[in-house]
C-alpha cells in the first residue's frame, strides 16, 4: 500500500558542492536542478548521510514553502542507479517519523493496531522519545524511531568493500544496518543519542507497566535484511540486552519512487540485531 506521499513536487538535483560555497554549514549544499536549469542552495538535514547526499550525487529535492530560509530548495530523497535498478532512499530525518505515524494510524505495525491515542515528541525520563501512546488494550507505550538510510551487500568499513567484487551480487541482495557515520576516535559509539533512547527504553521497561518500542525504518527496497552494525559493537551489544530485556524491536521496509510516494513493502524484515 502507498503509506504516504510528498506533498509537493520533488525535482532531480545534482550536489555540485557541501558545504555550499556561499554558505559554509555543513547543512547546506550546493545543487543544480536540470528541469528549472538552474544553481541554487538547498538545505541537507541529513548533512552528507554517507554518501547519499555529498558532491556529485543525485537527490531528489523540493522547494521550501517558508519563503524566508536561506535555502529555497530541502533535500528529501536520494537517488542511485546500480545494475540497471532505480533505487530511491529518504534521507530527510523527519520521514521516518512520518512513516511510522502513518503505520500507526493504518494499523500497519504487528502489536500497535487499533490505537487509542497516538502523541507526538514527548518526554519521558531524560529523553524526547518519538511516540506515546494508549494501545487497543488500555496500556500506554513509548515508540522511539530510527531512520535507516543505509544497506550493502556487506555490513563492514568502507575500507574493506573497496576490496572486495560484487559484481555477481543481486541488487537486492544487501543487509540494511544502523548506524554507521563519521566518529572522532576510533571505536566510539557512532550515535550517544541512539544509544542513549535504547538504554532509557530499556530502564523504563524494566521499572515500570509501559509496554516499549523501536523501531527501525529501512527506508530503501534494495535490502533483505537487517541488522545493528557490526561496526558499532556498543551499540549492538545494547540492543540485544535491551531486547531480551522486553522492548520490542521493530523494523519495517520501505520503497520510495521519483514522485516521492512510499509504499510499505515489509513490516517483518529479518532483523538480526
Amino acid at each position: 500500500m502507498t503509506l504516504y506521499s510528498i506533498p509537493h513536487k520533488l525535482y532531480k538535483a545534482i550536489i555540485i558542492k557541501r558545504p555550499s560555497a556561499t554558505c559554509k554549514t555543513p547543512y547546506v549544499a550546493d545543487v543544480y536542478i536540470p528541469e528549472l536549469d538552474l544553481h541554487t542552495m538547498a538545505h541537507s538535514p541529513s548533512l552528507g548521510c554517507c554518501g547519499l547526499a555529498d558532491k556529485d550525487h543525485e537527490v531528489m529535492v523540493h522547494e521550501q514553502t517558508n519563503k524566508k530560509t536561506v535555502c529555497k530548495y530541502v533535500i528529501m530523497l536520494s537517488h542511485i542507479y546500480e545494475k540497471n535498478t532505480h533505487i530511491y532512499v529518504g534521507i530527510h530525518p523527519k520521514l521516518a517519523e512520518t512513516l511510522v505515524e502513518q503505520a500507526l494510524i493504518h494499523s500497519k505495525i504487528p502489536g500497535l493496531e487499533n490505537l487509542r491515542e497516538i502523541q507526538r515528541e514527548k518526554k519521558y525520563l531524560n529523553s524526547r522519545f518519538d511516540f506515546i501512546g494508549i494501545n487497543e488494550n488500555g496500556d500506554n507505550f513509548i515508540l522511539e524511531v530510527k531512520s535507516v538510510p543505509l544497506s550493502d551487500y556487506d555490513d563492514i568499513s568502507a575500507k574493506e568493500r573497496k576490496n572486495k567484487d560484487y559484481t555477481a551480487y543481486n541488487v537486492h541482495d544487501k543487509v540494511a544496518y544502523f548506524p554507521d557515520g563519521y566518529r572522532k576516535n576510533k571505536g566510539a559509539v557512532v550515535s550517544p543519542r541512539a544509544l542513549k533512547h535504547i538504554q532509557e527504553l530499556e530502564e523504563i521497561t524494566k521499572t515500570t507497566n509501559i509496554k516499549t518500542y523501536l523501531c527501525y525504518v529501512v527506508q530503501r527496497e534494495d535490502a533483505n535484511r537487517f541488522q545493528t552494525s557490526i561496526l558499532d559493537p556498543i551499540y549492538k551489544e545494547a540492543v540485544k540486552k535491551a531486547s531480551e530485556n522486553g522492548v520490542t524491536i521493530i523494523t519495517l521496509q520501505m520503497k520510495w519512487n521519483s514522485e516521492g510516494n512510499c509504499d510499505l513493502i515489509s513490516n517483518k524484515l529479518l532483523t538480526q540485531l
